[in-house]
């Protein structure tokens, strides 16, 4: 049987989870050897090109294609983690949450005082802005959350270890990092 396959992605976020996944240092080496990437910034592939094993989510939902990614994602793997607060409660973006979508639009591209061209962009090619920033568990079933912002290394280390090798995963108070 080949290497369990991973596939990440970062949407309404920051990047941050992904950066500790890196931040596992020379345990990325032991990581590549224990298993394949596929549709990740890791390796820089775009869509999937087979069935996943584990699919490593970061950011909420705040767009169309946020969504559209994520259920790809669930269709498309076998494990959903959440990572982070972002993919868990919607972290950051998720404060416009109280505030009509027209406003926070409004603020943006007609009152900002650093804007020049006074008008709000509207493409069909752009994604359309959900009525709020969606946490993943409430578009797709997640099986598992790391949370944190950002998670500690450590712990992603941990998780995808224990879920590779089908070891039980420990989640101690200790592991839990917000920065």
């Amino acid at each position: 049987m080949g290497k369990p396959v991973v596939a990440t992605v970062s949407m309404a976020g920051c990047f941050g989870c992904h950066m500790s996944l890196l931040d596992i240092d020379d345990k990325i080496l032991q990581l590549i050897d224990l298993v394949e990437f596929n549709k990740s910034p890791i390796d820089d592939i775009k869509k999937f090109t087979k069935q996943c094993d584990i699919g490593f989510i970061e950011g909420g939902c705040c767009n169309s294609e946020n969504v559209e990614n994520l259920m790809n994602f669930r269709k498309n793997c076998k494990i959903l983690i959440s990572v982070g607060e972002c993919a868990i409660m919607g972290g950051l973006p998720s404060l416009r949450n109280g505030i009509p979508v027209k406003e926070c639009l409004e603020e943006a591209y007609l009152n900002c005082l650093t804007v020049d061209d006074k008008i709000i962009p509207n493409d069909e090619e752009l994604p359309m802005i959900t009525d709020k920033v969606y946490p993943c568990h409430e578009i797709v079933k997640i099986d598992y959350f790391l949370p944190g912002c950002p998670p500690r290394a450590e712990l992603i280390w941990e998780a995808l270890s224990a879920l590779i090798t089908g070891k039980k995963l420990e989640l101690p108070y200790e592991v839990f990092k917000y920065d």
